[in-house]
């Protein structure tokens, strides 16, 4: 399914193992302390999401970021050129694909990402990467290991990189105007789409064989009101919990949201025909590439959402192709 978290989640490489590590969360429940930007850097301790201690003086120079959405997010703090090691999967923005590739972002090759001579290495907060943590503190290389699931892990992940690059202000502003733009879609989205006078529900399909979808610890499930619709397993706990196909018929969504990849494939699929959105062609297509990580654009994947789900209830009954960037 994807790579670490849902950053990664790009249909062409699917994988069960990669959707179980990107769409699931870790049940890691250690909870990170909330760094404070505006407290004199000089003098202040940060913990990341593994307990791990951030010194306050660290600056980094020399950083490899091990999760896209780090990535994107470090270019997006004006940091781009102190990145020298990525991800395989790191491929937004444009920029991020001329540096250098150490591999993947679970359980990653520490000598690869030594060899990058980094003074400091940004994973995702897996139990699978605890122990890369650990080695590499060991090899002298400081670490960040932060989740990002949730929209409020952006924020934290915004406020501790910015202090580790020495502009807290840009990091807390950049975390601060990501969620201001999912709270301005929300505000729009107060009255429900279409004629109905309800929420629109929708199933998120996220894999076949066994069938997963997302639940309400999905940053994905607070789009999806963000956008003005009702995820129909918003009440599993789970960010991305395995349902059946008869839990999905019975649910009934008025929608159904998929990937270009497997939208088509739903919709000649006989057994997925017995869910009545799939029958009538009320099967929307995502732009993955954009909604796949809980990253810098979430807000603009949430305003698509929004207008997938405005066309199809104007549109006939058929399949819907979200707008591309």
């Amino acid at each position: 399914m994807r790579y670490g978290f849902l950053p990664i989640w790009k249909e062409p490489v699917l994988s069960l193992r990669h959707a179980a590590t990107v769409l699931l969360t870790s049940s890691l429940s250690l909870m990170a302390c909330a760094p404070d930007a505006h407290r004199g850097a000089s003098t202040t301790v940060r913990v990341d999401d593994f307990g791990d201690t951030i010194p306050a003086t660290l600056r980094a120079q020399r950083i490899v970021s091990l999760s896209p959405v780090t990535t994107e997010l470090l270019f997006a703090l004006g940091a781009g050129a102190r990145v020298v090691g990525r991800t395989h999967w790191d491929s937004y923005p444009a920029e991020a694909r001329a540096v250098p590739d150490v591999g993947n972002g679970m359980q990653p090759n520490i000598e690869a990402v030594l060899g990058a001579r980094p003074d400091l290495v940004v994973l995702y907060a897996s139990a699978s990467n605890r122990s890369a943590a650990r080695r590499l503190r060991q090899a002298g290389v400081a670490t960040i290991s932060m989740h990002q699931d949730r929209t409020d892990d952006f924020r934290r992940t915004a406020l501790v990189l910015g202090l580790a690059i020495g502009d807290s202000a840009r990091g807390a502003a950049l975390g601060d105007s990501v969620l201001s733009e999912i709270r301005a879609v929300r505000t729009r989205s107060t009255s429900p789409t279409g004629n109905t006078g309800k929420r629109p529900t929708i199933f998120w399909h996220v894999w076949d064989a066994p069938v997963y979808t997302i639940g309400s610890a999905s940053y994905l499930d607070e789009l999806v009101a963000a956008a003005g619709a009702q995820n129909i397993f918003g009440d599993r706990p789970e960010s991305a919990p395995q349902v059946s196909l008869e839990e999905v018929v019975k649910r009934d969504p008025d929608y159904v949201l998929a990937g270009p990849t497997s939208a088509p494939k739903l919709l000649v699929n006989p057994a997925w025909r017995a869910v009545r959105a799939v029958r009538e062609g009320r099967v929307l297509v995502v732009d993955t590439a954009l909604v796949g990580r809980p990253g810098i654009r979430m807000g603009e994947a949430a305003r698509r959402i929004r207008v997938l789900l405005d066309s199809a209830a104007a549109a006939t009954p058929r399949t819907t192709n979200a707008v591309k960037r």
